[in-house]
């Protein structure tokens, strides 16, 4: 998602405001949130140090060529021999031929082989970076493969990356700076797992951060209900922001160093400060498909990986001139409006 304004960082990481930066008046006025002393920070405060998987896990731009045939199934086929044999993969080979579960083949069957370039996924390669590697956005490939939730890479999976105009015999080398948005770290966010090695339990205590190469095995199911994780001005609203631009959340103006809480339990799958617009972001997957996203933190009281609970300080409220919380809620990959999810104030 594109933010409507990018406002400049200072060195302490004020952030930005993403897709409906406040520029009329306050909406409505709320008595700013007393710091409970039942709700212990916990013992880190990071000011969003950690190095996501697309950056300590690079990806070497090294796709291969595969011309579309047809291939005839011979005796002792099985998709994956003959996507292993062929270099486009049996994903792609179930997608172009229209298979059904169980993917049943018989001898003499005729199968389109798509052709393009195929990068094959190697343990611990995320998504992003390898959209990075080949200056292409993860969208692309997510729907040019048919990718769907929860988007965790196999190694050894290959994956078809989009041509422009015709098919070029060599990766193509980066030609633009990279950008992220929330989508993308949400979908490609998460390195690729060794087939058969379950996903990491998360942690009770953030002492320690998951490494970044494990998979975070996301909640079972929703807790139930949302909390305000801040209460402030709300500044901005979900939804049209004018100009043609749209908030995908809302702003909530607080004061310097406000405690920022989960808004419900969760597993946090996401911290740090290299998504334009955003500033520090911190985000939780809730289970059921929730996730929630708090923007222009200053500083994470919370680590990749750690369970937390609703109303448990996960952060402090951004610094600058304009101290506030982008707060956004979604359900699976599409913002849904906050407000009619939270508590009537």
């Amino acid at each position: 998602m594109k933010p409507l304004a990018i406002i400049a960082l200072s060195i302490c990481i004020t952030g930005c405001i993403p897709r409906g930066a406040p520029t009329g008046p306050i909406i409505e006025a709320e008595t700013p949130i007393a710091e409970d002393p039942k709700i212990s920070p916990v013992a880190i405060n990071t000011v969003f140090n950690e190095k996501p998987v697309w950056e300590s896990r690079p990806v070497t731009a090294n796709a291969k060529i595969v011309s579309a045939t047809t291939y005839i199934v011979q005796p002792g086929d099985s998709l994956s021999r003959i996507g292993e044999s062929s270099g486009a993969g049996s994903e792609a080979i179930i997608r172009a031929n229209q298979l059904v579960s169980p993917f049943t083949l018989r001898v003499g069957q005729r199968l389109s082989i798509p052709g393009g370039r195929y990068h094959t996924v190697q343990s611990g390669e995320s998504g992003i970076a390898i959209a990075r590697a080949y200056a292409i956005r993860w969208p692309e490939i997510v729907q040019i493969n048919g990718l769907s939730e929860p988007y965790i890479l196999r190694a050894g999976q290959r994956l078809l990356l989009p041509s422009e105009g015709a098919m070029a015999s060599a990766p193509i080398a980066p030609r633009t700076p990279f950008r992220l948005d929330i989508d993308d770290i949400l979908t490609g966010g998460e390195p690729a797992n060794e087939t058969g090695v379950p996903a990491a339990r998360p942690l009770d205590t953030p002492t320690r951060a998951l490494p970044p190469n494990l998979v975070v095995r996301a909640p079972s199911q929703f807790a139930g209900s949302f909390d305000w994780p801040v209460y402030g001005k709300l500044a901005s609203r979900f939804g049209p922001a004018g100009t043609g631009e749209v908030n995908d959340g809302i702003d909530i103006m607080v004061s310097q160093g406000t405690p920022v809480l989960a808004t419900s339990d969760g597993v946090v799958a996401f911290v740090g400060n290299n998504v334009a617009g955003y500033g520090g972001l911190i985000l939780i997957r809730h289970g059921g498909g929730w996730i929630s996203a708090y923007g222009r933190a200053s500083s994470a009281m919370v680590t990749r990986g750690q369970n937390v609970k609703k109303g448990q300080i996960i952060g402090r409220a951004g610094m600058g001139a304009t101290p506030m919380i982008h707060f956004e809620l979604r359900q699976g990959r599409k913002p849904v409006d906050p407000i009619a999810h939270l508590p009537r104030r």
